[in-house]
């Protein structure tokens, strides 16, 4: 499939090939690019046909390009959609994806259902078809084929988020994606500098667009790198964090001073027409650590327990961040969300700036920095309303002074279909490929740092979030220090103490204060079930992750009757057991073996594709596992027999008895096995409150797929 460039196209990395390239583009011209390789031959055909994510990157692109997406709810004259049938459309894609994910969780490639090779075939019997014929509706057969391709394709890949529940196939192929995705950053086996493919969390239902054809993964092409991490985030020892969250936000520092920002010495330039400098902000407000943990106090007067930290842009430096987790870590808090000031990586570089975002998970904190990508730029209006001419004088055009990294994006699964991203003040506003690959996505969650003003809804944060609320749905929230508020004064207006803004499509948008003598405020996060949708004619099903602000309280610290003890020094981390993508690794097989255990399947049949060997890794180009994931792969098998014998009611096993019975089966002394069994539990969680279905035999119509 690889390493051989299409006719007369580019070579990797060029543009899609046009007319200009090699006449006119044909529908076998595009996918010949797409695949790095000749127009597809009859043996590369079949093996696209092994894997729907493959199908479903070279339909959506074709799609795309031809704008033949609006043929879901326009069609040509004199044709409909979807095609008529003796069984309603959604019943048939759902038919036709289950034996496509039977066919798939095999190590073998078995033949995919006699619906796809049916489709399939008329696709090929048109490459030289050019895409201008496409765009307009000609041949109707193929227009009719690719869209069919496309929603059996997509419809197969449901789940890629959530766990699926219903005892059905496709939980091995489902983990097969899974470590593509933390291996690749794509679910496809294409070059991922032609096209990329990537879980979905919603599909709008507004409007109509490419992206409105899939509802479960996401098609990319312009080459921003992809980061997908699946760490599963629990609440405390043994609950899921996919039914509410308390997020604690501190918008610090409190005050912001005048020479906080600083300008580089040496850095103006241009002095005799548009000058223009560098600055950096230093904040001079020391961290309180102390002040956190008596708010926690304060905080937990209220909840439970506090799921999130978060902290506006630039707020910590790498030497706060080893003490901050050592305190959420004692105060049972699993994750922190804040702006870093990263030192510079080389002599003469300038830092960087990006959100640090830490999660306990096992024994460790695992470490996720995503980059900012655009500079902040303080012209002569923002000095003034910000009153800090005294540092930086107005004539000059002040630059913040920032590397600007490659652009890609983290995105973090947390299990129970929860996604967040988290990008920096103007990541927000700029309408490049990593604002377009956030809303291909959409997240449960977009998380916006910031240095910013008051986060009112006449202020461009708010249009913007606007823009991610409307379309996919994502809920967005922005958080500015409370002393950057306090000092923006633009046109005489009063000061303003709104440090944060919650954006969410259903509810609209609220305001957030910091109050006077508040110190943080505290947001309380239920978790909803909405619609998921698609335009091609599929009946939506109400599983997409859906947040809503369900409270805010203000928190004031209060003094201690006895001051705490310091904070003893913490030694230095140890790395985590596994890397990041080992762990994403770890996570997706996870699931599976859950599946198994919960469903009654065999788990030696999920293991043996998810240990070394499996002939599936060499077709889709990736290594076997290190030793060290070998091991927790192999600890799963052993936890999951201690959970297949744990106790049972009425015959079926208890989702709680289970996870307890792996939690037991660690062993303490061994990182890598107490990892295995946390991730493990973690999965089992997802069961617990649904009804576990029965084994279940094959159908009919899959026993004889298989003998086939």
């Amino acid at each position: 499939m690889h390493g051989m460039t299409a006719a007369g196209g580019p070579g990797p990395g060029g543009e899609p090939p046009h007319g200009a390239h090699m006449g006119e583009l044909t529908v076998g011209g595009l996918w010949g690019w797409l695949l790095d390789a000749q127009v597809p031959s009859a043996d590369v055909a079949a093996g696209l046909l092994a894997w729907a994510p493959d199908v479903c990157a070279l339909t959506s692109v074709l799609l795309e390009r031809a704008h033949a997406f609006r043929f879901v709810v326009s069609p040509p004259p004199g044709h409909a959609w979807p095609p008529a049938g003796d069984d309603p459309f959604s019943a048939r894609v759902s038919a036709a994806a289950r034996a496509w994910c039977a066919a798939m969780d095999g190590d073998d490639e078995h033949q995919p259902p006699p619906e796809v090779r049916r489709l399939w075939a008329v696709v090929l019997e048109h490459l030289d078809t050019p895409i201008r014929e496409v765009a307009e509706g000609r041949p109707w057969a193929l227009c009719e084929a690719v869209l069919a391709l496309h929603a059996i394709a997509d419809e197969a890949s449901a789940g890629l988020i959530r766990s699926r529940s219903d005892g059905g196939p496709g939980a091995v192929f489902l983990a097969k994606c899974g470590e593509l995705l933390a291996r690749r950053g794509s679910v496809a086996r294409q070059p991922t500098d032609r096209v990329t493919l990537i879980p979905k969390g919603r599909t709008t239902s507004v409007g109509i667009t490419h992206r409105s054809l899939s509802r479960y993964v996401a098609t990319a092409w312009d080459g921003v790198e992809v980061q997908w991490h699946a760490v599963p985030m629990r609440r405390g020892a043994s609950q899921a964090a996919d039914r509410h969250a308390n997020v604690l936000l501190l918008p610090w520092p409190l005050q912001i001073r005048e020479s906080d920002f600083v300008p580089l010495p040496g850095t103006v330039r241009r002095p005799e027409r548009e000058p223009f400098g560098f600055f950096a902000y230093q904040p001079a407000e020391p961290l309180d650590l102390d002040l956190v943990d008596r708010l926690l106090d304060t905080a937990q007067e209220q909840v439970d327990r506090v799921d999130v930290v978060v902290l506006p842009e630039g707020c910590l430096d790498e030497s706060q961040v080893a003490p901050f987790e050592a305190l959420l870590q004692r105060r049972g808090v699993p994750m922190l969300v804040g702006g870093l000031r990263p030192d510079p990586t080389a002599p003469g570089q300038f830092p960087g700036n990006g959100v640090h975002i830490g999660l306990h998970l096992g024994e460790h904190w695992w470490h996720y920095r995503q980059h900012k990508h655009h500079r902040w730029f303080l012209d002569a209006g923002q000095i003034a309303a910000y009153d800090i001419g005294g540092a930086l004088p107005p004539d000059v055009r002040w630059w913040e002074a920032m590397d600007i990294p490659r652009r890609s994006v983290h995105f973090l699964d947390l299990g129970g279909g929860v996604t967040v991203a988290a990008v920096v003040c103007e990541d927000l506003a700029r309408l490049d490929g990593v604002a377009e690959l956030i809303r291909a996505v959409g997240p449960t969650l977009v998380v916006t740092l910031l240095l910013d003003g008051p986060q009112l809804a006449s202020r461009w944060t708010a249009r913007y979030a606007s823009v991610l609320a409307d379309d996919p749905g994502s809920a967005v929230l922005t958080l500015t220090p409370l002393g950057m508020a306090l000092r923006s004064r633009p046109r005489g207006l009063s000061p303003s103490r709104v440090v944060a803004m919650w954006k969410d499509p259903r509810r609209g948008l609220r305001e957030i204060p910091c109050e006077v003598g508040s110190q943080g405020v505290l947001l309380e996060v239920e978790l909803d079930r909405v619609p998921r949708y698609a335009a091609d004619g599929r009946a939506p099903v109400d599983d997409v992750a859906d947040f809503r602000l369900a409270g805010v309280h203000q928190l004031a610290a209060q003094p201690r009757a006895v001051p705490a003890a310091p904070l003893a020094p913490q030694p230095s981390p140890t790395e985590p057991a596994l890397d990041h993508a080992e762990l994403s690794v770890l996570s997706a097989w996870a699931r599976a073996v859950a599946h198994a255990v919960v469903t009654g399947r065999s788990v030696g049949d999920v293991l043996g594709q998810a240990g070394r060997g499996a002939r599936w890794r060499a077709a889709a180009g990736t290594p076997d596992p290190s030793d060290r994931l070998q091991a927790a792969l192999d600890m799963l098998g052993r936890a999951a027999a201690a959970a297949t014998g744990a106790d049972r009611s009425d015959g079926r096993p208890s989702v709680r008895a289970m996870q307890q019975a792996v939690e037991d089966a660690a062993a303490p002394d061994d990182p890598v096995h107490v990892l295995a069994c946390t991730v493990l539990a973690s999965k089992l969680e997802r069961f617990a409150g649904r009804a576990l279905p029965a084994p279940r035999a094959p159908s009919s119509d899959l026993a004889e797929h298989a003998r086939t």
